[in-house]
């Protein structure tokens, strides 16, 4: 057989040497898209499920929130382990499934049973929501939100925050091999409603009164059609709160007989900022706003972050004039450097 297969290449050179160039550009080919990385990762194969409970302490997230998810997810298929974090304000569920599970897959099954979940948890008590398709390693850009020079004080920490949610973070979800974007920094833009306790006993109304009052006047509603014709015209009842003077408005309560008793008349209604638990500072020259870029499990960071890097640009045309992105940690540098010491160690290595 290897004398037949010797024969052959002689006296077809031309064939030989046309397979041969074949398979050097193949080669060549695989080796452009083979996924480098710095950083192996050995994550294994899991879904995680995120609970937030604002309201309840450690043992009661575990009693109410932990232990019925546990339950729903133990009879999955494929299934090698199910273990828990409970802590004040936050249950967190983490199913391991066999390595040969297509992740997808195995996120399909968990949501089959976050229904039955739902069910098992008080109401009001939180909504079990799966965690992102990433890993702990999927840190792959990540990046500061800043005033320019000549513009600082421009910007207060509440509106770098909003520029960062719904300006830069929209358009970098959209990006190829991007999981999602975390934000830190800043203070979340709320609308707040400072209720007046003395004022609330005097004019008889409850914090559930309040609650209700602003729950229910806050949705846009749809009806039927009148047909006129050769016209149809849809009915539509408009009733979300889109400005501060809508939410002091709200009726709350009207006596019989009396004049109704509004938000505003129990209430201080402004902008507020949720509860921070910490700041992000840059060069000691104020306070800035940054994101963390996530990618997808498996990717390949190199491309991803070479599709970052080019969609950039276009979320800087769309910043207010005097904020700028400025990246700190970009993977594919590691990446670079981790190539270079490997080159370096094997060069040195063979000459010596």
């Amino acid at each position: 057989m290897i004398d037949k297969v010797i024969k052959f290449s002689i006296h077809n050179k031309a064939i030989i040497g046309l397979f041969t160039l074949v398979l050097v550009l193949y080669g060549a080919y695989s080796l452009s898209q083979l996924p480098i990385d710095a950083v192996p990762d050995i994550t294994n194969n899991q879904v995680q499920v995120i609970t937030t409970t604002p309201t309840l302490a450690a043992q009661e997230v575990e009693q109410f929130v932990t232990a019925p998810i546990e339950r729903a997810m133990a009879s999955l298929p494929d299934l090698v382990e199910i273990r828990s974090i409970s802590r004040f304000g936050l249950s967190l569920v983490t199913i391991v499934f066999d390595e040969d599970v297509d992740v997808y897959f195995a996120r399909t099954l968990v949501d089959q049973r976050l229904g039955e979940a739902a069910d098992l948890i008080p109401p009001g008590v939180g909504k079990p929501v799966m965690a992102p398709v990433s890993t702990g390693l999927g840190e792959v850009y990540q990046y500061v939100l800043h005033p320019e020079p000549g513009y600082e004080g421009k910007f207060s920490p509440s509106e770098l925050r909003t520029i960062q949610d719904w300006i830069v973070t929209r358009q970098l979800l959209g990006t190829p091999g991007v999981a999602e974007v975390n934000s830190f920094g800043g203070e979340v833009k709320q609308y707040e409603v400072a209720v007046d306790p003395k004022r609330l006993q005097s004019m008889g109304v409850t914090i559930s009164d309040l609650l209700a009052a602003l729950e229910s006047n806050n949705e846009n509603t749809g009806g039927a059609y009148i047909e006129k014709r050769p016209n149809s015209y849809s009915i539509r009842g408009e009733g979300l709160l889109t400005s501060l003077d809508d939410i002091r408005k709200v009726v709350v309560k009207t006596p019989e007989g009396g004049v109704p008793l509004l938000v505003g008349d129990v209430a201080e209604v402004g902008f507020g900022a949720a509860p921070r638990y910490g700041a992000m500072t840059r060069n000691a020259n104020g306070e800035v706003v940054g994101g963390t870029v996530m990618m997808l499990k498996g990717g390949n960071s190199a491309q991803v972050v070479e599709a970052i890097e080019a969609r950039i640009p276009n979320v800087q045309k769309a910043l207010p004039e005097g904020l700028m992105i400025e990246p700190y940690l970009v993977r594919s540098d590691l990446v670079k450097r981790a190539i270079g010491t490997v080159k370096t160690n094997l060069i040195e290595g063979r000459s010596s």
